[in-house]
């Protein structure tokens, strides 16, 4: 698909917040810092459509982007370590699973992982939830470009093998 236009809708909180319900929705959801932001950014072709930072927990509100005036991407605000108050971080978790379980428009959720780290209990629980849930999912790898090819191929088996996932699917996106 050629994407010709992407744009910015609207950051959100909660339910009330969120844009009308009208297009197909695919989020974006991961560890902070692991590339969320970054992919969105690569798989429309801009650069700064979705803002990046090297700090961990910069996104954080429910991001919603127009594609092609056909679908939604979502930013979600990342999972565990994150340079922000307590305070504002435990919100994120019942913020994000209220809008995994209510919006009906969600087609699916785009996991992200950086290949350096192995899967954790925290994406294994993520993704045992959407199993529960039946929202389909697709698990993604980052920073691939930090490791050597050997590298890579060892960390995928390793990733695929602690997440039950079978042989990995190797795609370059740039």
């Amino acid at each position: 698909m050629i994407i010709k236009s992407a744009e910015f809708i609207k950051s959100a909180v909660k339910p009330s917040h969120y844009p009308l319900a009208n297009l197909p929705e695919i989020a974006f959801a991961g560890r902070s810092n692991v590339g969320k932001s970054s992919l969105i950014n690569t798989l429309v072709n801009r650069k700064r459509l979705v803002k990046t930072s090297s700090t961990p927990g910069r996104t954080q509100l429910i991001n919603f982007f127009d594609i092609n005036e056909t679908f939604s991407f979502v930013d979600l605000p990342g999972y565990g370590y994150a340079k922000v108050p307590a305070h504002i971080r435990k919100n994120w978790g019942p913020m994000i699973e209220t809008f995994l379980t209510t919006r009906k428009t969600l087609k699916g959720v785009t996991l992200i992982m950086d290949i350096r780290r192995t899967p954790r209990r925290e994406e294994m629980d993520f993704i045992g939830w959407l199993d529960h849930l039946n929202i389909p999912k697709i698990l993604v790898v980052t920073k691939a470009d930090k490791l050597s090819k050997t590298k890579q191929t060892r960390q995928l088996a390793l990733i695929a093998e602690t997440l039950d996932t079978g042989k990995p699917v190797i795609k370059d996106l740039i």
